[in-house]
């Protein structure tokens, strides 16, 4: 029988395959493309932005890098180097004060011990030992220390103090080569909003610098001297805490311009109101409280009443109530209020103005007198009664 070729014939049997393993689902396979797709194109962006920096512009890497550049060279602004240099030289000349007090100990206190009162700044005058301080910060004490700037303690004398100008001078014995007297400068020329920097003790904390503007000129406070005003004061916002007090102000060149005296705080800390009376005063009242222990100043040789007693007399004026014998006031002829045999007043004369400068209240006639020199003569117009005179009236030395 012949073979069909189209019929089927049967071959051999087919050889057993592996079984099938199942893949994983499609959605899962999706994600997995998605992350390696999103990875090489971060990496793509990544290379071109840093390609793009490679090739930006100078300008911009400047701008960018430059805050860094300065602190890794350790480079410092001009405003900087300005502080750096007023606090370096004017630290050797700073001091610390320690004001003391007696106690009595022991036995029937028969042992007297000095202990710490308080504490205050100063800075060295000159190559004397010379110490300028504020009043208060030695008014109540029986003794006071120095601490240099090198740590060296020295008992201070007390050589002189003027309470209506809260300044006062001690001296120490320190040997000359650690004694570095302050640089002194003008405060006449002062302006609002130049900078100034204040060096003390506040706290304790010896040598502080701190840092503001001069915040206004021509204050007025109020003086240690019940009734006094210290006039031409400056006004600072660079921080003064207690412990300040007596320190020095200083401009951008390192001179004194003001001696740190008080601040304004309702909670006794720096608030930014601080006040420190001028040089130029300074420059007045030191030389005197070194070579007289006191101020000598101008004067009428009148005793005035107070305000208070001026304004139930219904007076717009200074009222005199004495008038020493043999001053200027008594040979110039002005006269004193008295009080009769059957109890009668007989008001004095009222001083109204010197020098044409309008006198309301004691404060204005020790303002004006102190302006003059010992000699000078003034013109001092007078309520006398019913009448007003004018009188010319040479100044002597008065307390």
């Amino acid at each position: 029988m012949s073979q069909d070729p189209y019929t089927y014939r049967p071959g051999p049997p087919p050889r057993p395959q592996p079984p099938i393993r199942q893949g994983p689902p499609v959605a899962v396979a999706v994600i997995l493309i998605g992350l390696v797709l999103a990875l090489v194109a971060g990496i793509g962006l990544g290379g071109l932005a840093w390609l793009r920096s490679r090739s930006s512009s100078s300008d911009d890497r400047d701008r960018y890098s430059a805050p860094r550049a300065v602190e890794a060279r350790g480079e410092l602004m001009e405003v900087e180097k300005t502080r750096i240099q007023v606090y370096k030289q004017t630290k050797p000349s700073v001091v610390h004060i320690t004001s003391l007090a007696n106690r009595s100990a022991g036995p029937y206190n028969l042992n007297v011990q000095q202990v710490p009162e308080g504490t205050g700044s100063g800075f060295i005058w000159d190559n004397g030992g010379h110490v300028v301080t504020n009043f208060h910060v030695i008014k109540n004490a029986d003794a006071a220390r120095v601490t240099l700037a090198d740590g060296s303690t020295f008992q201070a004398q007390y050589v002189g103090g003027a309470a209506d100008k809260d300044l006062a001078v001690l001296r120490v014995s320190a040997p000359k080569d650690k004694l570095t007297p302050i640089l002194i400068g003008s405060s006449a020329d002062l302006q609002v909003g130049q900078s100034v920097y204040a060096i003390g003790n506040p706290f304790g904390l010896d040598l502080t610098l701190t840092h503001g503007i001069v915040s206004a000129l021509g204050r007025e406070i109020e003086s240690v001297r019940q009734g006094r005003l210290i006039k031409d004061v400056i006004q600072t916002d660079a921080p003064i805490n207690p412990g300040n007090s007596g320190g020095p102000l200083l401009d951008s060149a390192g001179r004194l311009i003001g001696v740190n005296t008080a601040i304004f705080s309702p909670s006794g800390s720096s608030a930014g109101i601080g006040f420190a009376i001028p040089v130029d005063e300074v420059n007045r009242v030191v030389p005197q409280l070194i070579k007289h222990g006191k101020i000598t100043r101008p004067g009428l040789g009148v005793q005035v009443a107070t305000d208070e007693l001026a304004k139930q007399w219904g007076l717009s004026g200074v009222l005199l109530v004495g008038v020493l014998p043999d001053g200027p006031a008594a040979r110039a002829g002005l006269k004193a209020t008295t009080r009769s045999a059957d109890g009668q007043v007989h008001l004095g004369d009222v001083i109204l103005a010197v020098d044409d400068q309008p006198i309301k209240k004691t404060n204005d006639l020790h303002i004006v007198l102190e302006k003059h020199q010992v000699g000078d003569k003034v013109k001092v117009k007078i309520q006398r009664e019913d009448e007003q005179l004018d009188v010319e009236v040479v100044l002597a030395p008065v307390q």
